[in-house]
């Protein structure tokens, strides 16, 4: 089998942040995405938010999860090994709007940069999690808008994922003969890879750091936690799974029930944990699509104990738009 026919792109990009209302407030003010979802972590027993946001259409390829750790007081190492930058795709034209964005909410940010021919802009979250804009002329999805951000200027969706990267042999070799992925070049200490024709959605790229420790694999405030890619069905998973388990690396996860989507989990050889998530659920399964976001949902499998997961959580304001549905 050939794994790139199966993989279509990012599905989503998860990360463990600080406060859930620090979250929401950057992530709805400053990156202007759309909040469509409230629930909890599935796994373990700590009580902790999921939150997810993406464009304007909620569209798979478009959307970021958060798990807010402080409150049960974890926190992560940063270092090799991780997601070092999550990418999100806007128009090449408007990173100077997004500098100056930046700047006016006092995030530090790295200026325009440009690499493989691409411009971009890198930036942390408050709890320290590594976020870039990507110029991208040619995605044509629609971003959320919000008063500060214009949809021409908005967040389209994902564009890539940077990995850090102790050592480059064995995850180039993960990347092109495990996934099929097509390495496309090399740029300083940079390594590109694209899925199928690459373009928003469908880049990842090594950061190679020889010198950089080993940072946290576990949940953790300031640390991303893992890369999902997008398949149709579970099918479509079962056959990834068993492919990549005959390729030697067998420690994949059987297929678990996220609600919005079924997934499969594998560590990587650079210790970056991979999802594989079906594409044929989607987030309006349990709320209506123009209400996406505006109360706190739990899946079947936990509404019995909804008193025990919610006394727990943080009390949060979640933005107007949702208050006023």
């Amino acid at each position: 089998m050939n794994p790139n026919e199966y993989i279509t792109g990012l599905h989503h990009l998860t990360v463990s942040v600080g406060s859930a209302q620090e979250d929401i407030d950057f992530v709805t003010q400053v990156m202007g995405m759309r909040m469509i979802k409230q629930t909890v972590l599935f796994d373990g027993s700590a009580s902790v938010y999921h939150l997810y946001y993406a464009n304007a259409d909620a569209e798979v390829g478009s959307v970021w999860t958060t798990f807010p750790f402080k409150k049960a007081g974890v926190y992560g190492k940063k270092g090799s090994g991780q997601i070092e930058v999550s990418g999100f795709s806007v128009h090449p034209d408007s990173l100077p709007f997004w500098k100056q964005h930046l700047d006016k909410h006092n995030v530090k940010n790295s200026g325009i940069l440009e690499r493989f021919g691409q411009k971009m802009i890198h930036f942390e979250d408050p709890s320290g999690v590594g976020i870039g804009v990507f110029g991208d002329a040619n995605d044509n999805r629609n971003a959320w808008s919000t008063d500060e951000i214009s949809k021409e200027n908005g967040i389209k969706g994902i564009h890539s994922a940077v990995l850090s990267v102790r050592e480059v042999e064995m995850m180039d070799k993960y990347l092109t003969e495990t996934l099929g992925f097509n390495k496309v070049g090399q740029e300083g200490d940079y390594h590109r890879y694209h899925i199928k024709d690459g373009g928003a959605r469908r880049v990842i790229e090594l950061h190679h750091q020889p010198d950089l420790p080993q940072g946290s694999w576990t949940f953790g405030v300031g640390i991303p936690h893992h890369i999902a890619f997008a398949t149709a069905n579970d099918e479509q998973s079962a056959e990834l799974k068993a492919y990549i388990e005959g390729t030697g690396y067998t420690d994949v996860t059987e297929i678990k029930d996220r609600n919005y989507f079924h997934s499969i989990y594998t560590r990587t050889p650079g210790g970056q944990l991979f999802e594989f998530a079906t594409s044929d659920i989607g987030f309006a399964v349990d709320e209506p699509e123009d209400l996406l976001g505006h109360e706190l949902l739990l899946p079947p499998f936990f509404e019995d104990r909804r008193e025990e997961l919610i006394k727990p959580l943080e009390p949060i304001q979640v933005p107007d738009y949702l208050r006023d549905k």
